[in-house]
């Protein structure tokens, strides 16, 4: 059964090339991102991996976590982090999951039959510390993911948590918010000491509250 948003995100134990894991354990307090990848020595792949690694200094502002699962093996994990250090001039700073026995894969239901019988589908997941999932994306395997837009999300995320607003369309950090229905013009007032602007009833914007 697909996981939905909401769900809590089914825990697991499993062998990474940064050792052995509890997945709630090593999420702790922390945010995470757990992306699956179709399989080790693979091109695409190789790209989004090492942007990952490039990217990690601002997931740590975030206090969030990335994890990468294939079905592969350890050995073959070790092995083709070599080339993505080599090939994207990074190092790879996070654990890969060797999922062999397809546990992770299944859990997480990252096997997609009709797109491929053995690897699974380039899925990504945001989760909360409280181990919820917040977001789930699914490409198919030939098609390289966008991290960028998983870290605008991040922002969104946290924002929207915090904060009595939304974000718009193609919304990015710093820019204006929508404050949300539910707030009265006197609550926003309150709640808003940038104030806000009027554009119907329904559609309010805000500075970003936290900038």
């Amino acid at each position: 059964m697909a996981l939905r948003l909401g769900d809590e995100a089914p825990n697991f134990q499993a062998e990474t090339t940064e050792g052995d894991i509890d997945f709630h354990e090593w999420i702790g307090d922390s945010w995470a991102i757990l992306f699956s990848h179709p399989a080790d020595y693979t091109p695409v792949c190789t790209t989004e991996l090492g942007y990952t690694a490039k990217l990690q200094p601002e997931f740590q502002k975030r206090g969030v976590k990335t994890i990468a699962v294939s079905v592969d093996s350890l050995e073959d994990h070790h092995g083709w982090i070599k080339d993505i250090n080599e090939t994207q001039n990074t190092t790879v700073n996070f654990p890969i999951i060797a999922d062999s026995n397809r546990a992770v894969a299944t859990a997480y239901d990252m096997i997609h039959p009709n797109a491929a019988e053995k690897f699974t589908v380039r899925s990504v997941f945001v989760i909360d510390p409280n181990k919820k999932i917040r977001l789930t994306v699914t490409y198919p395997p030939a098609t390289g993911r966008n991290f960028d837009e998983i870290l605008r999300v991040v922002d969104a995320l946290q924002l929207t948590d915090n904060h009595s607003v939304a974000t718009p369309v193609n919304w990015k950090h710093g820019e204006d918010c929508i404050v949300v229905p539910t707030l009265s013009d006197e609550e926003a007032t309150a709640k808003f000491p940038k104030g806000f602007t009027t554009i119907k009833p329904y559609l309010r914007t805000t500075p970003q509250p936290n900038k």
